[in-house]
């Protein structure tokens, strides 16, 4: 698949109904949280993430991040570039606000294509909009000190490989789960899970994905 067949499929899709919460649950932890009983729905805080893909040889590539470890609970995770969103902000304009802070993305080449369906994360209170960008060219990025421990370049094209996809069995919070993830980059050393897997899972699933391990090589892998 190239960079601009890439780019006319999620230009199509996202101006469809998404596979939303079907697509997610392929790579949503087991068992999947949710609010407490009690939860005020209020109370819920509001995060942006950008989900940028750009093109390598004529080949779609995403920007992921490894947090910084002195981030507390999420420290050393992979994620997307992103934050909470300020009094008065859009989702598009928090996201490109925050990648323009954690990874000096130079935001006015950026072109906002839409919105993924967003995720709940109760363990951490908030409601995370992930928005979809495109830039012509492999931007210069640069990491933030205390937010950004290292800027990941991933091919869509190693997010499709089967070998790259595992399910592991943890203990978290002292409750046993089921954790799908991506593994990425050389040795497979970075591992994609959680919200930031389920987001993916749906941008996946909108370019031709038939879900974790199984993905379409001749509608995605191989169109040239």
């Amino acid at each position: 698949m190239t960079f601009s067949q890439a780019r006319e499929r999620l230009r199509a899709a996202l101006s469809k109904p998404l596979p939303g919460i079907a697509a997610h649950t392929v790579l949503a932890p087991r068992p999947r949280r949710a609010w407490p009983a009690n939860f005020d729905p209020a109370q819920i805080r509001q995060a942006a993430g950008l989900l940028l893909m750009f093109p390598v040889a004529d080949r779609p590539h995403i920007v992921l991040t490894v947090r910084a470890h002195t981030l507390g609970r999420h420290g050393g995770q992979v994620s997307l570039p992103g934050g909470v969103i300020e009094p008065g902000e859009t989702f598009e304009e928090a996201a490109l606000r925050e990648a323009h802070e954690e990874i000096a993305l130079p935001i006015e080449r950026v072109r906002v294509l839409g919105p993924l369906t967003p995720i709940d994360i109760p363990v951490t209170g908030f409601r995370l909009h992930p928005i979809v960008a495109e830039i012509d060219a492999k931007p210069a990025l640069a990491p933030s000190d205390g937010e950004v421990a290292r800027i990941l370049d991933v091919p869509v094209a190693e997010l499709l490989e089967p070998s790259r996809f595992a399910t592991v069995d943890s203990i978290r919070d002292e409750r046993a789960m089921s954790i799908p993830m991506f593994r990425v980059g050389p040795g497979q050393g970075h591992e994609i899970w959680g919200a930031t897997a389920m987001v993916l899972a749906e941008f996946l699933t909108v370019l031709g994905w038939n879900g974790a391990g199984t993905a379409d090589a001749g509608s995605v892998q191989d169109q040239h």
